[in-house]
């Protein structure tokens, strides 16, 4: 393939954008009040979708549906706790009223509970377990059963990176909660690909949110210590997650299924003894003379 329409800005002829279109399909999206949640429900109406919009803060949820509205599309909101499997089946009932369709569950919303695992009670880590896992797979059930009747769907489970790394500082919970996830999004996709519908995880690294502001201001060395292991030294923002979400969302992603995909500025690929943006003295052509041993 000659790669110049790529320099000169042209669109792909071999890359139309029907293969990204979302119009006519509807999405439900939780935790659309802000954040990743909003930002992924945004996008996927500016790809052509409708919207069932999904928070316990109704207000937030509410916005969120005028924005959507603004640009063409169908939006309800609806409030909702998701670790309620009666609360769930009610906003089922909702969607197939409203809608009599879902193409795409955006698996966002969860509450995560830090704690030292010496000291966290038990009731705070089944709290985080129903938030995180039992409400979600509630959540993929519901929306299963009308894929699978379909013949197709396409359903995203928010995860962390620590749905496959330990990141200390009490997150035993949370921890072991988004592990359950990335195991959940594996064995859904196994069951249910074969009958059209794909389950996919996201993995996100540190994204700006309001809890997240709070914690680094109580503790104003947090945001250095984790731009030390990004090595695209930024934070990530809300926005970052509106390509990915389309693509899976989109038939573009057809034969990708199963998948934990990280969106972390490159977190999860450095080593923890990295040097983030290192510039060795080199030779004028960008490597650094040296040598280098096993496990240095």
């Amino acid at each position: 393939m000659n790669p110049r329409w790529l320099a000169r800005g042209q669109s792909n002829p071999s890359m139309p954008d029907s293969l990204f279109d979302l119009t006519g399909r509807v999405a439900l999206v939780t935790g659309a009040a802000q954040g990743l949640g909003r930002a992924m429900a945004l996008a996927l109406a500016e790809a052509g979708a409708h919207a069932l919009l999904v928070d316990r803060n109704e207000t937030g949820a509410r916005e969120t549906a005028a924005a959507i509205k603004q640009l063409g599309r169908r939006a309800v909101a609806a409030k909702c706790d998701v670790a309620d499997p009666a609360q769930i089946r009610d906003l089922f009932r909702q969607l197939d009223a409203a809608f009599g369709r879902i193409d795409f569950l955006g698996n966002v919303a969860g509450d995560g509970v830090l704690g030292a695992p010496e000291a966290i009670s038990l009731e705070a880590v089944e709290r985080c377990w129903r938030n995180l896992v039992f409400g979600r797979f509630c959540m993929c059930q519901e929306a299963g059963h009308r894929m699978l009747a379909a013949g197709r769907g396409s359903i995203v489970n928010i995860g962390s990176l620590a749905s496959l790394t330990a990141l200390g500082r009490g997150h035993i919970a949370y921890s072991m909660a988004m592990g359950a996830v990335a195991q959940m999004t594996r064995e859904l996709s196994t069951e249910w690909a074969g009958r059209g519908v794909r389950v996919n995880a996201i993995l996100p690294a540190q994204v700006m949110n309001p809890a997240l502001e709070q914690r680094m201001s109580a503790d104003p060395t947090l945001r250095e210590k984790f731009l030390s292991g990004i090595p695209a030294r930024r934070l990530g923002q809300p926005e970052d997650i509106k390509g990915l979400a389309v693509f899976l969302a989109s038939d573009a992603s057809n034969w990708i299924t199963g998948a934990l995909i990280p969106m972390d500025g490159g977190n999860l690929a450095a080593n923890a003894g990295a040097t983030v943006g290192h510039r060795g003295q080199g030779t004028g052509d960008g490597e650094a003379e040296g040598r280098v041993t096993e496990g240095s």
